[in-house]
């Protein structure tokens, strides 16, 4: 299998986004990864100390990604949002973009959580799949979609290797602060 087939199944190295910006995840906080595949970011933060949920509709996905921690085998486009109610530490999305559930994974999001989004954008059917529109973020749609939370940082761009073009984001919603105490800032360089 090479890299890139790797990566698009879930058994490569965690996506370099998620890497770069789990360090803004709680000590210990849970961690849920949509559209999970094999795996790779539960992984990632199971070896970081993180107790890891992820949900995906294939058998064999979360198969292989129980190895990493607790799947739920859903079909989250056609049936319920498994997760109504609750909330977690950290919501990782890659490669995935399904807009009717777009209010619910942001709503996973605990207070003094963080969202790691990463996904395809429009422009991106010059350069290869998914190519529909209604696989390609369009611009400014993912920060729209985070209007409730606090934006660390975001992309909108190409990358040239694979080449694609991709919407990414870190945001955090942010905890409720004690009576008499300001809200919790992050340290400018993170």
């Amino acid at each position: 299998m090479t890299d890139a087939a790797a990566t698009a199944h879930g058994t490569g190295a965690p996506s370099a986004w998620i890497v770069r910006w789990s360090h803004l995840l709680a000590p210990g906080a849970t961690v849920l990864d949509v559209a999970c595949g094999s795996g790779r970011h539960m992984r990632w933060f199971a070896a970081r100390g993180h107790a890891a949920t992820g949900v995906d509709r294939s058998p064999e996905a979360v198969a292989a990604a129980g190895a990493f921690g607790q799947v739920v085998e859903a079909d989250i486009e056609s049936g319920p949002w498994p997760f109504a109610g609750r909330g977690f530490g950290g919501v990782v999305v890659t490669h995935y973009l399904w807009r009717p559930r777009l209010a619910d994974i942001v709503a996973a999001v605990a207070p003094g959580g963080l969202l790691l989004y990463e996904t395809f954008a429009a422009g991106n059917e010059t350069v290869g799949k998914p190519s529909r529109p209604d696989f390609l973020l369009q611009p400014g749609e993912l920060l729209a979609a985070c209007a409730g939370l606090r934006v660390v940082a975001y992309e909108d761009g190409f990358e040239p290797e694979p080449a694609r073009f991709v919407q990414r984001i870190a945001a955090i919603r942010e905890a409720a602060s004690a009576p008499g105490q300001p809200p919790r800032r992050l340290l400018k360089g993170n």
